[in-house]
């Protein structure tokens, strides 16, 4: 069998296209509406979502569980009377399309930044809340961290060392930019060679045009 040219260009097309296939198989669609209809539960001034974690806040554990259960691990820190909690809880997990895919996909952890609980650090270390805030440098409210799936070669390591974002703020963004964080960290986009920023230009742009 003669291969030409033209065959092996082709060839070529035929298996860049099933490459484009497998990738948008392992990509969702884009934020379809910011339509917010879902209510979060407001605790003592704190907002969450009835599905966020309730562990026994062992974060080497969390994260474990979580890969287990084939999801990422998110610990958020959030605080009483914050602002953008507000917006973070009631504009962007409100929408539906958001909140399913995070709860679909991601073990959140919420912890508050002036709290008392105990929390086990990943490194083993014991200590409440705030220490562990003061401790991962958390300042502001609310902060995503987005932890690594992979603790080999880790040990003795915690907070922004572990984390794949070191320090996302949700509330700050609107819900086109935070729905796609978590996406881009979801597929591990991380692993490929299209960073965040242009990971999120291009998925915007057929949001708007959609």
């Amino acid at each position: 069998m003669k291969i030409t040219r033209l065959t092996v260009i082709l060839a070529i097309l035929f298996i860049a296209g099933i490459i484009q296939v497998m990738a948008g198989e392992t990509e969702p669609p884009v934020l379809l509406s910011r339509d917010a209809t879902i209510k979060p539960i407001v605790e003592n001034g704190i907002y969450h979502q009835p599905w966020f974690e309730g562990s026994f806040l062992d974060l080497k554990e969390d994260l474990l569980e979580a890969t287990k259960a084939g999801k990422r691990l998110v610990v958020i820190f959030e605080q009483r009377g914050c602002i953008y909690c507000k917006k973070f809880h009631e504009k962007i997990l409100g929408i539906k399309q958001v909140n399913d895919y995070i709860r679909q996909n991601f073990t959140v952890v919420q912890l508050n930044l002036w709290g008392d609980r105990e929390v086990t650090d990943f490194d083993g270390k014991v200590m409440s809340e705030k220490k562990l805030a003061r401790r991962w440098g958390i300042m502001n409210t609310p902060t995503a961290l987005f932890m690594t799936d992979d603790l080999t070669g880790k040990k003795g390591k915690y907070g922004r060392d572990l984390a794949i974002v070191p320090l996302f703020y949700p509330g700050a963004f609107g819900p086109y930019t935070t729905f796609d964080m978590f996406v881009w960290v979801a597929i591990k986009g991380y692993e490929r060679e299209e960073p965040f920023q242009k990971f999120h230009a291009r998925r915007l742009r057929k949001a708007k045009a959609s």
